[in-house]
């Protein structure tokens, strides 16, 4: 059985609550229900999972979903060594042996025949069939499944059935309020507030933009970035440019509009 102190968080992440989402986390683990956390890009959702599973002491698996992964992968499969052939779990399977969190990140990425393998995981039977090897697992009672997405990458092709949203607790997290995003970089990347507070102003007014040319805003990860940039010595306006513009637009308007709104506020 895998070694549950290499996936235990043993540092404490920063990271600062929005609202009483900490209090509502510890009581859906207490009942070991399963988690949705839905937002946009770098809101700080990864970052509230692994700072849960280091809260309630938890071991933290965290898989990045993508439209290659199969049902194997999540489950685990039979290789091939010199001695023959040996099950190997996956990551799911791993997470429900030994009790951790296993936090499916960008759930939707993922082939709809491949999530259904997590159905029975979320309701009151807490098993995984591994039909290739013949065993039904029952879930440890420490085991939590916990799923996230961004909904403004939704479309028909991209959803989650209403059969799997349906088994699953949910939280709505969105980028944080000026002055808690400020005091995040500050902390984050000891960059002195003023500055900090003009990267949020920045970040706003391309998060305005979202629907008017944008897909999605500048997120408090680039905001971090070019904080860091900024705090090694560079140049306010080329940090900007580098970690928050060139990123998020090829289109030549929105990178003048935006260009214009680093200029505007650093001249302040």
């Amino acid at each position: 059985m895998a070694d549950k102190a290499q996936y235990k968080v043993h540092q404490e992440p920063y990271y600062q609550p929005q609202g009483n989402e900490v209090a509502l986390y510890q009581a859906a683990y207490r009942n070991r229900l399963p988690v949705m956390v839905k937002g946009p890009t770098g809101c700080g959702k990864s970052r509230f999972i692994e700072y849960m599973a280091w809260k309630l002491d938890r071991p933290l698996i965290t898989v990045a979903c993508n439209e290659d992964m199969t049902a194997s992968d999540l489950v685990g499969r039979y290789l091939l060594d010199a001695n023959g052939t040996r099950w190997l779990d996956g990551p799911l399977t791993t997470a429900a042996r030994i009790g951790a969190i296993c936090y499916l990140d960008e759930i939707v990425e993922a082939r709809q025949d491949t999530t259904v393998v997590i159905h029975p995981l979320t309701d009151h039977r807490r098993t995984l069939p591994l039909d290739k090897k013949g065993e039904l697992l029952q879930a440890h009672p420490d085991f939590q499944l916990v799923i996230s997405y961004n909904p403004g990458y939704q479309s028909l092709m991209k959803d989650l059935k209403q059969s799997t949203k349906q088994r699953f607790t949910g939280f709505d997290f969105d980028y944080p309020a000026p002055e808690l995003e400020t005091a995040i970089l500050a902390q984050e990347t000891g960059l002195a507030e003023g500055t900090a507070a003009k990267l949020v102003k920045i970040g706003q007014t391309a998060r305005n933009l979202k629907g008017h040319g944008l897909d999605e805003g500048i997120s408090t990860r680039l905001l971090v970035y070019a904080a860091m940039l900024i705090k090694d010595g560079v140049d306010p306006l080329d940090a900007c440019r580098m970690a928050l513009v060139r990123p998020i637009t090829d289109d030549a308007d929105i990178r003048a509009t935006l260009d214009h709104a680093i200029d505007a506020v650093f001249s302040q």
